[in-house]
């Protein structure tokens, strides 16, 4: 009789714990979150494991907001806003939120510049938040990107964490107070790509890269970026940043490529002014180049300008003004005026003066003496 009640009473606490293991298993509990972060990276797998043996627990896309709830090394833990919890590899594939806020309000910025030239990136290139090596990295583009130029900034070429450090065996320079070397960098909007989108022309059209819509707080569309030739829509997704200029190969139209290659012109800007006439042939673009020569780092944005103009009698494009040691900082505003095309910027010596031209037919003069412009006579 005895041993049946210790039998009945032992049975409980069996069943009780078998209870509890049963409740924590389908309740697991919740691991406290460290920090929230968002994603820097256009796709990222989600792993179950850092072990070599591992399987996707999920995808994330540039923007989608995670709670971070382990660090193992480079390596971190999320949950994602739909409950998953998966491994990234790479912290660099992650913002935080301060970082993701400086992210957004450069972006939201960027909208605001016009466009000075297209191009597309030469080789994997780091977006950072300032131009500079020790700035953050915000995403990273692949080879072929196409993006948008908006400004020019000069920095330091210092190794930063994510670049190469300087070799082992390299010897440091011997003059101390000489100043460091700098490198060119371009404020960049990544540009969406289309199948319109082949021609190097900005006419032919500026859709861009469509990258796939984050699931919580994500980029948001903006207005509209237009620049005489270069009207740009952003949808959401859209990323700006700074990269090196090295890194960025400008899509120049084929008379801007071969007259500035002809002139050794470096071109920084390039602008599509107006169309003229071609006969039964259509209209053929006229243009403005802004560019300089020399290496990086200089002061100047740019120091030269050129206008290339259609001439319909001998069927070829003509340099129709040349205007040399300017110093002028970015950017060129195009628009179109009552006697024609216009253009303008500012002196970077002087940042109160502000140069402005006008062009009637082939013509171009500063507008302060547009007064006394009158048309050629003869196309030249």
């Amino acid at each position: 009789m005895i041993w049946r009640i210790v039998r009945g009473r032992g049975f409980i606490p069996i069943v009780l714990i078998f209870g509890a293991l049963l409740y924590w298993k389908l309740h697991p509990k919740v691991p406290p979150v460290i920090s929230i972060g968002y994603v820097a990276d256009r796709d990222v797998t989600l792993w179950n494991t850092l072990a070599q043996v591992h399987q996707s627990v999920g995808e994330l896309h540039y923007g989608d907001r995670v709670e971070v709830v382990r660090v193992d090394g480079t390596a971190m833990q999320v949950r994602t806003s739909s409950g998953a919890v998966g491994w990234m590899r790479d912290s660099r594939q992650i913002m935080d939120s301060d970082l993701w806020g400086k992210s957004a309000t450069l972006l939201d910025r960027s909208r605001t510049l016009p466009v000075q030239a297209r191009g597309r990136t030469k080789t994997v290139s780091n977006v950072r938040v300032e131009p500079g090596r020790d700035a953050k990295r915000i995403f990273q583009f692949p080879r072929g990107t196409r993006v948008l130029i908006l400004k020019r900034a000069v920095a330091d070429a210092s190794a930063g964490p994510d670049d190469n450090p300087p070799a082992p065996d390299a010897k440091p320079s011997s003059n101390e107070g000489q100043k460091p070397k700098q490198e060119d960098w371009l404020l960049v909007l990544r540009e969406l790509d289309s199948p319109s989108n082949t021609d190097a022309t900005p006419a032919a059209g500026n859709n861009a890269a469509e990258m796939k819509r984050a699931t919580a707080d994500s980029v948001s569309s903006g207005p509209a970026l237009t620049q005489a030739g270069l009207a740009v829509s952003q949808p959401a997704g859209v990323v700006a940043g700074w990269v090196l200029a090295r890194f960025v190969e400008l899509d120049l139209p084929g008379p801007v490529k071969d007259l500035a290659s002809t002139a050794d012109l470096h071109v920084v800007a390039w602008f599509e002014l107006n169309r003229v006439a071609n006969g039964s042939n259509g209209s053929m673009p006229q243009y403005l180049v802004a560019g300089t020569h020399g290496g990086e780092g200089q002061p100047c944005d740019f120091t030269m300008l050129r206008v290339y103009t259609w001439g319909a009698a001998h069927k070829r494009y003509e340099t129709a003004y040349v205007e040399s040691d300017l110093c002028g900082r970015l950017p060129v505003l195009v628009s179109n005026g009552a006697s024609g095309p216009e253009f303008k910027f500012n002196d970077l010596d002087d940042s109160s003066v502000e140069r402005k031209y006008v062009m009637v037919q082939t013509a171009v003069r500063r507008i302060k003496d547009a007064a006394k412009t009158h048309p050629p006579s003869k196309s030249h």
